[in-house]
Order: C-alpha cells, then structure tokens, then sequence
C-alpha cells in the first residue's frame, strides 16, 4: 500500500473513482451532490494505492484562517478493516500541520464518529454539521 498526496489530475480521478464506486453506488448518491463545489482546485486529496488501484481516499480544504475541513473519507469495501482510513486521515493532517493549519473540523456521519474520536476527534455542540445526505455531528481536533 502506498499512501500519495495527490498532485496530478489522474491522481484526482482515482480519488473520485473511490467515492463514486464506495459512496454513491451504496448510498445512491447523485454525482453532483458527491463531487460537490469544495472539489476542484483549493481541494486537497490524500489517496490510497494498492500497487497501481485507488483504494482509499479523503479531502481536505481552508475554511478559514488557521483552520481546515476534512471529510470524504471513504475506503473501498473490500478493503476495509485494514486501517488505511486512518492512514489517510493521518496523512491529511501531517500535510495540514506542515501547511500551518492549527485546527480541523469534520462533519461526521453519526455512525462512523467513534472512528474520529479513537484519531483524537472531539464533538463541539457549539459548531454546525452539514447534513446533506447522512446525519452527522461537528467534531474537530487541535493539531
């Protein structure tokens, strides 16, 4: 397994193929709503491979000074249960750090907010969580 910051477009791709294959044909979710207006260029992703095949993915992006969203993070099926979400979360922070982010939020899926708190992940009743598709909590951690 390899872990990349993705940098090239075809890198992006794999990223997206990722959500398309794991979220939107699971949860059948419109491409619009999945690849949605934070995605593009002030979008940063960390992508999972295993040897050439994308397998895990998360983004990340500035929502304000000194403070960054992470979400979308998505592991293939079959490849679940071998830690590369927290792998690619863990990635996604180490960049934000080196970036000089001190604080990142999350809108957590509800059913999945135990996996951010066991990365150091803690609720804010105070913050405000999307929810689109899934209902979620606003979680955040200090870098």
């Amino acid at each position: 397994m390899k872990i990349v910051r993705v940098t090239r477009e075809s890198e992006r791709a794999g990223a997206y193929y990722v959500r398309i294959q794991a979220m939107m044909r699971k949860h059948q979710i419109p491409l619009d709503a999945e690849i949605d207006s934070r995605d593009g260029a002030d979008c940063h992703y960390v992508l999972a491979l295993d040897d050439i095949y994308p397998v895990a993915t998360c983004r990340w992006f500035e929502v304000r000074e000194g403070v960054a969203e992470i979400g979308r993070v998505v592991v293939l099926p079959e490849y679940r249960g071998q830690h590369l979400g927290r792998a690619v979360v863990a990635e996604a922070e180490k960049w934000m750090r080196e970036a000089g982010f001190r604080k990142v939020e999350i809108s957590s899926r509800v059913n999945v907010a135990d996996f951010y708190e066991k990365m150091g992940y803690r609720f804010n009743e105070n913050g405000k969580a999307h929810h689109d598709t899934f209902e979620c909590v606003y979680m955040e951690k200090v870098l």
